[in-house]
């Protein structure tokens, strides 16, 4: 399956899930997964959150993002996919002049089922 993210709507975002400022956003969802191309301008951020049914990788096309983890900063560039489990929490920053591009992906976990007695 092709996703053409040039064919889906950009919205702007306030305060994403409870971060500064506008987050741009084009999104892809199904019942498993959600990807998403995500713009933070100059000076903005996601809100930190955790990731309790699902996990999430986030990688980055352009800019530089600056990523806490868990109580730990780590700072990603293009090319670099930064990973956050399942339970284990993260915001992003973008704390450079210039536009920071990435992906989101977050995949929904569910128990697996035991396919004994069939």
């Amino acid at each position: 399956m092709i996703i053409d993210f040039d064919k889906i709507e950009s919205v702007t975002v306030e305060g994403f899930k409870g971060g500064k400022g506008e987050l741009l956003m084009q999104t892809f969802a199904d019942d498993d997964c959600k990807i998403m191309r995500q713009v933070l301008l100059p000076g903005t951020s996601t809100g930190l959150h955790r990731h309790i049914q699902n996990c999430e990788l986030v990688i980055v096309m352009s800019g530089e993002a600056t990523i806490h983890y868990d109580g730990k900063t780590e700072v990603a560039t293009a090319g670099q996919i930064h990973y956050c489990p399942r339970g284990h929490k993260h915001y992003i920053e973008n704390l450079t002049d210039g536009n920071l591009v990435y992906f989101g992906v977050v995949t929904e976990l569910r128990e697996l089922v035991s396919e004994q007695g069939k």
